[in-house]
């Protein structure tokens, strides 16, 4: 069982991780998607818009598929999931929300939830959710 001070030390790390892993993700994925698959476990799972997407080669390929972007990170929230649900691999998840552009559009906020471990010396996402937040007309 961790101490209190353990504890806080997961959650700092999950913190710096997360400030450090988003600001590569977003930067990749706005300026160069052909590098997007390295950060992807192989067998990643990604749902984007309600699009379910398996592999780190055809999470890719569907980014690379979509319209330019441009995203700002407004907001960026981390924590660690519990040793006993990840076999003991550091695993943390990581909630953002912010503004995407993508060409010439009209800005739309989303929201993205990752699952991130580093089975070796680098973070890797193991799943992450991705949705345009639309607003619902009457």
């Amino acid at each position: 069982m961790s101490t209190d001070s353990e504890m806080k030390a997961k959650i700092d790390q999950a913190c710096r991780v997360a400030e450090e892993f988003t600001k590569l993700y977003y930067e990749t994925i706005d300026k160069r998607r052909h590098l997007m698959s390295r950060l992807y476990l192989d067998s990643a799972v990604s749902s984007w818009n309600g699009n379910g997407i398996k592999g780190h080669d055809r999470i890719q390929q569907f980014i690379i598929d979509l319209p330019g972007s441009d995203h700002t990170m407004v907001t960026l929230d981390s924590q660690p999931i519990l040793d006993s649900a990840t076999a003991g691999l550091l695993t943390f998840m990581v909630q953002t929300s912010g503004i995407v552009k993508y060409q010439d559009k009209t800005p739309k906020t989303f929201q993205q939830n990752f699952i991130v471990t580093a089975p070796g010396d680098k973070w890797k996402i193991v799943s992450d959710c991705f949705r345009i937040q639309e607003r619902l007309t009457k």
